[in-house]
């Protein structure tokens, strides 16, 4: 865990808060603490606790994830590539707009992910290794299965034939 000053998530959420144009008052009424106390944490004399990290993000409308990393609860994901911590950190999108693209964006490292397991499975199989558990089973899903809910076309739906054509018409 990053070693993170009672000051920083203070100046963090002052600084969120200032983004947002929401008075002192206004926060702590929607996050339902006093207004001393949100003083306190913002003048770092108090460490919120995580429920309060998290009544605290509600009210500025923005992930608690993001308080919990920035205050050293959590720790920042090294492999996000900034991608994941830029969404939560968006304040022009709303919570479910920011989880959709979260979970379409992981859908897409996982398809990733497995397309490289399945071409280290056919390398060790050209090679004449033994491929490992997790490669062989990418490599011998079934292809027509959907791994990324919502995304691939039916390829027995006319109105899914991206070519322009209608093959219900051929």
């Amino acid at each position: 865990m990053r070693n993170v000053t009672v000051n920083s998530i203070g100046e963090y959420i002052r600084e969120q808060r200032e983004q947002a144009k929401i008075s002192m008052r206004q926060l702590a009424q929607s996050a339902g603490v006093s207004n001393p106390y949100l003083s306190q944490i913002e003048r770092g004399l108090r460490k919120p606790s995580a429920d309060i990290l998290q009544q605290i993000a509600k009210g500025l409308r923005i992930s608690a994830e993001a308080l919990y990393v920035q205050a050293g609860i959590l720790e920042d994901r090294q492999a996000d590539s900034g991608v994941r911590s830029a969404l939560l950190a968006d304040t022009q999108l709303s919570e479910r707009q920011k989880q959709v693209l979260i979970e379409i964006y992981e859908s897409f490292r996982r398809e990733n992910a497995a397309a490289a397991e399945a071409a280290t499975a056919a390398a060790e199989a050209a090679d004449g290794a033994q491929p490992s558990a997790a490669a062989w089973s990418v490599a011998t899903a079934d292809p027509q299965q959907d791994h990324s809910p919502g995304l691939a076309a039916d390829p027995s739906d006319p109105a899914d034939d991206i070519s322009g054509h209608n093959s219900a018409s051929r």
